[in-house]
């Protein structure tokens, strides 16, 4: 009888092993097709172009093509439905940007939920937002800067790049905590907020920091301030907004991995590993300050902590400033 159960106990147990030995059996394989890389915007951005840069060195490093497919539109929130309704079998990695945490709090409704859907990797760089004016501004820091505005309410506005954006939470993250007397103006990108800056239109802005660079070299707009804890690689000049004065205004354009949840560890760990050496080789050969990032490629662990304090924390901004999508 007894030896029975034990036959019986063994055979249950064998069985009960065999699914994880399975997954164990496809992870030290992985990949052994081809793996789609999720970018949630059009070709061409600073997200897309991280994520195909990335993808180029998994291909060669793990034997497979790493593709990307841009699914744009709503603010990102078309790609990460998508992303979120794939398999955990690591065969689908988004690449993402800010809207991944801002979005919640920005939309009514979105098709994904950021905690539950998504299994972090690794935050791959950061790219700072920066404050900018027009040399008309008579304004050589944010003191400067914080002054003239305060002793001329109502006539002056700031451009940023999008409604959601985090270079529009960061200046109304500025404006809120200097009770500033002055409005948001919105662009349809970087690009053209910067050009409404050199035209003197709104010669303010807060922006991300690549297009801003040439302009600031060159003399045309004067970079106050970065909204990062440590200063930017590509403008390592300007202080940041701690440094100014204005302590408690951080805010990035962070770009992560992200797996759907339920994606085995094992191949968690394999992409983690491999993403991170092709950061470092990337920052190495100065590629990812051509884009304006600064390389982070943190732990699981960390990226996860950093994306729930972002979530709370730009709800908070959105909330307070009264912004919606619409």
């Amino acid at each position: 009888m007894h030896l029975r159960r034990r036959s019986f106990l063994r055979l249950v147990t064998g069985a009960a092993t065999l699914p994880a030995l399975s997954v164990f059996a496809r992870a030290q394989d992985y990949p052994t097709r081809p793996v789609r890389v999720i970018v949630p915007f059009a070709p061409g951005g600073p997200v897309d172009v991280l994520a195909r840069l990335i993808a180029e060195r998994l291909s060669v490093k793990l034997g497979q093509q790493f593709f990307v497919e841009s699914h744009a539109g709503a603010g990102g929130n078309i790609g990460m439905g998508a992303a979120a309704r794939a398999s955990a079998n690591g065969y689908t990695i988004a690449i993402v940007g800010p809207s991944f945490v801002v979005n919640p709090s920005l939309y009514s409704r979105i098709p994904y939920d950021p905690i539950k859907d998504f299994a972090p990797v690794t935050l791959a760089a950061v790219s700072a937002n920066v404050l900018v004016v027009h040399p008309s501004i008579p304004a050589a820091n944010v003191t400067e800067l914080i002054a003239f505005l305060r002793n001329n309410p109502g006539k002056h506005s700031f451009a940023h790049p999008g409604r959601g954006t985090t270079a529009q939470l960061s200046g109304e993250m500025f404006r809120r905590a200097q009770k500033l007397d002055i409005g948001p103006v919105s662009f349809s990108g970087s690009a053209p907020a910067i050009q409404s800056a050199l035209g003197g239109h709104t010669p303010i802005a807060f922006t991300v920091i690549t297009p801003a660079v040439p302009q600031v070299k060159e003399g045309k707009l004067r970079a106050l301030a970065v909204t990062t804890p440590k200063r930017a690689q590509a403008l390592p000049d300007v202080p940041t907004l701690a440094e100014a004065g204005v302590p408690d205004q951080e805010a990035d354009s962070a770009l992560g991995v992200l797996v759907p949840a339920g994606t085995p560890a094992a191949v968690i760990a394999l992409l983690h590993r491999e993403i991170s050496s092709a950061i470092a080789q990337l920052s190495a050969e100065g590629r990812l300050l051509t884009l304006g990032f600064d390389p982070v490629a943190n732990s699981p662990e960390e990226y996860a902590a950093r994306i729930r304090a972002d979530i709370q924390k730009w709800a908070d901004v959105i909330r307070a400033a009264n912004i919606t999508a619409e």
